[in-house]
């Protein structure tokens, strides 16, 4: 069955189904009773899930003939790089400020070929609702990493890497303390915090979203 064989590349590509649920916009819990349950997947899920996971054999998704990955040669693999914006977790890109940051091929979930994406260095799936309505959870968005902090956008939103806090995803604003920024939420439940200058290891400008509905 077509479920049984996504379950057999969550396995492989080593991730939870929870994390799965996430990435190609399943609200929670709903892959894992389809599977449960042994229901139909619809075409749309199929279609996100090829999108997601490109390295994916469509025979084999649907058919279950041939082998679970394509071939170099088809998915745009070269050696052991692939084409396309990589798209990782927030492990993986933790971090993303250190001049030795590398996105290992085993971090990467998927890849996206999006032009008009063409300077984003990652693609980071929304998992918080502190930026709803503007991000909300399932949204994949774009990151530029900024190595000269002149060049942040007062008021665009931004990817923080901060030792105490892991990432967060904030709109950035002039602080009223010296040595700090003044972190903005989008979601009016969440006050905004200054937060000082040397907590930060690095910062991503956001260029672009990715929504499924």
């Amino acid at each position: 069955m077509t479920l049984e064989r996504i379950k057999e590349f969550i396995d492989y590509k080593g991730i939870s189904i929870k994390k799965f649920e996430e990435i190609i916009g399943y609200s929670n819990g709903a892959f894992a009773s389809q599977l449960k349950r042994k229901r139909s997947i619809g075409v749309d899920k199929l279609e996100n899930i090829l999108s997601f996971f490109p390295e994916i054999n469509p025979n084999w998704l649907i058919t279950g003939e041939g082998n679970m990955l394509l071939s170099e040669s088809e998915n745009g693999l070269g050696g052991a790089t692939r084409t396309g914006i990589p798209l990782v977790g927030v492990e993986a890109v933790a971090g993303f400020g250190n001049e030795s940051f590398a996105i290992s091929q085993s971090d990467v979930l998927g890849n996206y070929a999006v032009p008009e994406f063409a300077s984003a260095d990652f693609m980071l799936p929304i998992t918080g609702d502190s930026m709803e309505p503007l991000y909300k959870k399932g949204d994949i968005i774009a990151c530029k990493i900024l190595h000269d902090a002149t060049f942040l956008q007062w008021n665009k939103p931004h990817i923080l890497a901060t030792k105490e806090q892991g990432l967060l995803c904030k709109r950035l604003k002039p602080s009223a303390k010296p040595q700090h920024y003044l972190a903005v939420s989008e979601n009016k439940e969440y006050d905004p915090f200054d937060i000082p200058k040397n907590q930060i290891t690095g910062i991503a400008l956001i260029i672009g979203l990715i929504r499924l509905e």
